[in-house]
């Protein structure tokens, strides 16, 4: 009993030495892991930045992509209603300042149109001017343009890019009306916003 005693005071005595050994090393264990924890936050980053690159090129390519993504076919015929309904802004006689039924038919859907058409920066319209047949041809090409620049001046206040609108003018080549009276003429006396063809 006694040898049987000794053994275990000694196998308790050598439990005790292996456990405070393991307790040192594991301390030691312990204490080093914070470098290896800053190698590992800094492996994650190294292993963040290198898939990084591969996605950040597909994503500066979304990115690149997205501005100059034009509209999908749903989004085109919402805005092809919105131009339909805007109607040809009228002008007095020999002026190019906007009327204020001008105005009002510039304003009935600009606000939707501008909100849809800032996220597709290559859509683009395209503001025409005309005049009615009195006057030269050079005088009323000047006159069409004027009142498309109004119109154009009005939709950019309203919020419209001016690098997503263009104006064009017709003079007095493209009459909606033939007749050789003043209701003729005042219909021909107009601006007509349309999508600039895609390019």
């Amino acid at each position: 009993m006694k040898i049987s005693r000794g053994f275990l005071l000694i196998s308790a005595g050598a439990l005790l030495l292996f456990a405070a050994g393991c307790t040192k090393k594991s301390v030691a264990k312990n204490t080093p892991p914070p470098p290896p924890l800053s190698t590992p936050s800094q492996q994650p980053r190294q292993q963040a930045s290198q898939p990084s690159r591969p996605m950040s090129q597909p994503q500066q390519q979304a990115s690149n992509a997205t501005p100059p993504r034009m509209p999908d076919a749903a989004t085109r015929a919402r805005i092809d209603q919105l131009l339909a309904r805007i109607e040809d802004a009228y002008f007095d006689y020999n002026q190019h300042k906007l009327r204020p039924d001008a105005i009002k038919a510039l304003q009935a859907d600009s606000t939707e149109l501008r909100d849809i058409i800032v996220q597709y920066p290559n859509y683009h319209l395209t503001i025409e001017g005309h005049a009615d047949e009195r006057g030269s041809e050079e005088y009323n090409l000047a006159l069409g343009d004027a009142r498309a620049k109004a119109a154009k001046a009005y939709l950019v206040q309203v919020g419209i890019p001016d690098a997503q609108l263009s104006v064009v003018s017709y003079g007095k080549d493209k009459p909606v009306c033939d007749e050789h009276d003043e209701a003729c003429w005042q219909k021909n006396r107009r601006i007509h916003i349309v999508a600039a063809p895609a390019s």
